[in-house]
C-alpha cells in the first residue's frame, strides 16, 4: 500500500469517526472496519491467494478499499454489497483508483447469497447488520469454496448480535474458526476441502 492510498485511508476512517460520533441513527453510520483488522484481513488475503471476494455491507467503502488493493495484488476482484445506494463508496474507490477492481450490488445480503453458485467464494466478508446473518444460513457456507474464507466483523462489539450466528458456523464440521482481538473482534473461519 503506497503513502497515497494509507493517507486516503487514515482520513477516510477519521471522517468516518466524526460523522458516527454525531449520527443518532445507527443505521446511518458509517461503522468503518478498524484498521488493524483491515490489515490482518487482507495480509491473511494476500497470503491465502484470494481472489473473488464478496463483501456484505459496503457503506462508504472503507473496507472495499482495503479488500481492492489485496485483490489488486491477487489479480482477482471484490464485490460489495448493500441494500443502499453505494454512490460514496464508487467516489471512495475512483479516488483510491480501484473502482476498476469492484462491482457493487444494491440488494439483500441474504439474498444475493442465495443466487451465488456453490463454491464460488474464495473470502465472504460479512459486515452489516448482525442480527440477520444466522437467517442467511446456510448460504454463507454454501457459496466458500473448499479452502476459503468466511471473515465476521464486530463479534467481540457485539457478541450478543452474533452468537446464533457463530454457534451455527462453530456447529458445522466444514468450518474451523477462531475469533481474533482485532478492531471490534475479527471472527476468521476456513472452510475444509472435502475428504477423499
Amino acid at each position: 500500500m503506497d503513502d497515497a492510498l494509507r493517507t486516503l485511508l487514515d482520513d477516510l476512517y477519521a471522517e468516518g469517526l466524526t460523522a458516527d460520533a454525531v449520527e443518532p441513527d445507527r443505521l446511518r453510520r458509517r461503522r468503518n472496519l478498524e484498521p488493524d483488522a483491515a490489515a490482518l484481513l487482507t495480509l491473511i488475503m494476500r497470503m491465502a491467494g484470494v481472489r473473488v471476494v464478496v463483501e456484505i455491507g459496503t457503506g462508504n467503502g472503507y473496507s472495499a478499499i482495503w479488500l481492492a488493493d489485496a485483490v489488486r495484488d491477487t489479480g482477482g476482484h471484490l464485490t460489495s454489497v448493500d441494500v443502499a445506494s453505494p454512490a460514496s463508496a464508487v467516489v471512495n474507490l475512483a479516488r483510491a483508483g480501484l473502482g476498476g477492481l469492484v462491482t457493487f450490488e444494491v440488494g439483500d445480503g441474504g439474498g444475493y447469497l442465495e443466487r451465488l453458485p456453490d463454491g464460488s467464494v474464495d473470502l465472504l466478508f460479512l459486515d452489516a447488520e448482525r442480527v440477520q446473518y444466522a437467517g442467511w444460513w446456510p448460504a454463507p457456507r454454501r457459496v466458500i469454496r473448499a479452502g476459503g474464507i468466511l471473515a465476521v466483523d464486530n463479534v467481540l462489539s457485539h457478541p450478543d448480535e452474533v452468537a446464533p450466528f457463530l454457534a451455527l458456523t462453530g456447529a458445522d464440521p466444514a468450518l474451523t474458526g477462531t475469533t481474533v482481538a482485532v478492531g471490534k473482534g475479527l471472527h476468521l473461519a476456513w472452510r475444509r476441502p472435502e475428504p477423499g
